[in-house]
């Protein structure tokens, strides 16, 4: 019985180290998505300007990007010229203000310039719940009739946009011309 237990902790220890080997290998800016595939979530939520309401029938018509943003993310800082200089080469993005304080978004667009043809306000935090966001930057891709395709995490620069991102995007684009 004594052998026995001595053999115990040696096999929890085995069976500790392969789970740490494998994590090894895993990516660790890779969150699935249980969205892909799924139609955009339902919301109504007013802009940033607070002009209007909208709703995911908005999203539709046109392959967009999705990108979750703060004021208080740093990594948006960092992101934001990024998209500017997209959206002015035709990219369509969309901006949901996560969990934001909507007077510091208004100044953050105002001061950053705004490359959002549409740009919700998710002061709450449900539509980025309802879309499994961990944070910001996080960015989705929908193609015209508001599907989810894809998603990616972190901050988009131009080597991201170009070797990850540009060719996903412009698939969408080509799969919605007749």
């Amino acid at each position: 019985m004594k052998r026995w237990l001595m053999v115990v902790p040696l096999a929890l220890f085995l069976l500790v180290a392969v789970f740490l080997y494998r994590g090894l290998y895993l990516d660790p800016a890779e969150l699935p998505s249980a969205m892909i595939g799924k139609p955009f979530p339902a919301f109504s939520l007013p802009t940033v300007q607070g002009d209007k309401t909208l709703t995911q029938a908005d999203l539709l018509g046109k392959p967009a990007l999705v990108n979750v943003w703060g004021t208080w993310c740093i990594s948006c800082r960092v992101e934001h010229p990024v998209l500017n200089k997209l959206a002015e080469n035709g990219v369509v993005i969309y901006g949901i203000n996560y969990k934001d304080d909507n007077a510091a978004a208004l100044k953050w667009l105002a001061e950053f310039h705004n490359p959002y043809q549409l740009d919700i306000r998710d002061e709450d935090g449900n539509l980025g719940l309802n879309l499994g966001v961990y944070g910001a930057p996080e960015t989705f891709f929908i193609d015209a009739k508001g599907v989810i395709r894809d998603k990616y995490v972190g901050v988009i620069d131009e080597v991201v946009w170009r070797e990850q991102l540009a060719a996903k995007y412009q698939a969408l684009v080509d799969e919605a011309k007749p």
